[in-house]
């Protein structure tokens, strides 16, 4: 059977200060309503039952996830304890999947993006799905086809062509996030696609990578599966790590008997990852300026201001550019926004000055 697990953790703090302890970015109903989890929960109808879609969280986050995915059973929402990062959240959530169904077929897919068109998303995963199940060692990540030279993102360096699947490549190699320069590189090469940080795979073939690459996540998440109520005492012993470092860079270097492959996504893939990605997805007014909420500028250009403090509450600028203005009921920012992604920097300086409840 096919299943799917939306990875919702993380803190999100390069959106502070919407994004806050107990409210993460995922979480922010920024787009008509609608977070960035309800997004991702919605590209997935009519791709599997709702029951056989999970998400991984934070545990302090459970409650709202369940809130705003009210058609998820409660058992499918999995909480973790703490942030282990990403190898953890994908290894508990296979261990859970395959103890349901010792050959579930699972998709690993992210709440940080904003994706069109849908139809094209669903394809993709649907072929992803179908190498999977006929390469029982295939280990599938997604790649978006690149629109330029982006330097936010890693990139996937194609092989050949997976016999029966046209257009479905071998992994090279992973790249980290590069150069301008070395970008466009990439790009004049036409070998080379975004990585977006989604996989598909059985779930019996992850942990078995993690057999041969790391014994103990891989005895530690089935025992936690296993004997639930020792969660607490086990989840924080898993080693921090990411999946790509983990599993897909030493399997696509031959280092196990895994098949690094990837499907192509042919989409308008968007990572609301800072600031300067949220305000593309805004509405923009006719200076150019990025507004969410009650909001008036006079002689200001080119600014990203969202105000979330209320009806009550309009933040209003004269003469500012490229400046970022943003507006809750307990904190407000403004910086340049050519200093956007130190807001991460800002909000540890925030919690030392003027305590953790502000951060």
């Amino acid at each position: 059977m096919r299943y799917v697990v939306i990875m919702a953790g993380g803190s999100g703090t390069r959106l502070w200060p919407l994004s806050r302890q107990g409210r993460p970015k995922q979480l922010l109903e920024l787009f008509d309503g609608r977070s960035l989890l309800r997004l991702a929960y919605e590209r997935l109808v009519g791709l599997v039952e709702p029951d056989h879609i999970l998400v991984c969280t934070g545990r302090a986050y459970a409650d709202d996830v369940a809130s705003q995915l009210p058609e998820l059973p409660h058992g499918n929402i999995l909480g973790e304890p703490e942030g282990r990062d990403s190898l953890n959240a994908v290894a508990w959530s296979a261990a859970e999947v395959a103890h349901r169904d010792a050959d579930g077929v699972v998709a690993m897919v992210t709440a940080d993006q904003v994706i069109s068109p849908v139809e094209e998303f669903q394809r993709s995963l649907r072929v992803a799905f179908e190498v999977a199940e006929s390469r029982p060692m295939a280990l599938v990540t997604l790649g978006v086809v690149p629109t330029s030279p982006h330097t936010g993102y890693g990139y996937l360096h194609r092989a050949e062509e997976v016999p029966g699947f046209p257009g479905v490549h071998r992994v090279a190699q992973f790249k980290e996030k590069p150069s301008r320069e070395v970008a466009e590189a990439y790009l004049a090469t036409g070998e080379y696609w975004w990585n977006a940080g989604m996989f598909v795979w059985r779930a019996a073939t992850l942990l078995g990578q993690l057999d041969q690459l790391l014994p103990h996540t891989a005895e530690t998440v089935r025992t936690i599966v296993a004997q639930p109520e020792r969660l607490d005492e086990l989840f924080p012993t898993l080693t921090r790590i990411s999946v790509d470092y983990a599993v897909m860079e030493p399997a696509s270097a031959g280092r196990t008997d895994g098949e690094v492959v990837s499907v192509p996504l042919a989409i308008d893939w968007r990572d609301v990852g800072g600031f300067v990605s949220l305000a593309e997805l805004l509405p923009h007014d006719a200076h150019g300026n990025a507004v969410e909420g009650r909001a008036v500028s006079l002689d200001s250009a080119g600014c990203v201001v969202i105000n979330t403090a209320g009806d009550e509450h309009v933040v209003a600028t004269i003469g500012l550019e490229d400046h970022l203005v943003v507006a809750t009921p307990t904190a407000t920012l403004v910086a340049h926004l050519g200093d956007a992604e130190r807001v991460k920097e800002l909000v540890a300086l925030v919690r030392e000055v003027a305590g953790p409840r502000f951060a």
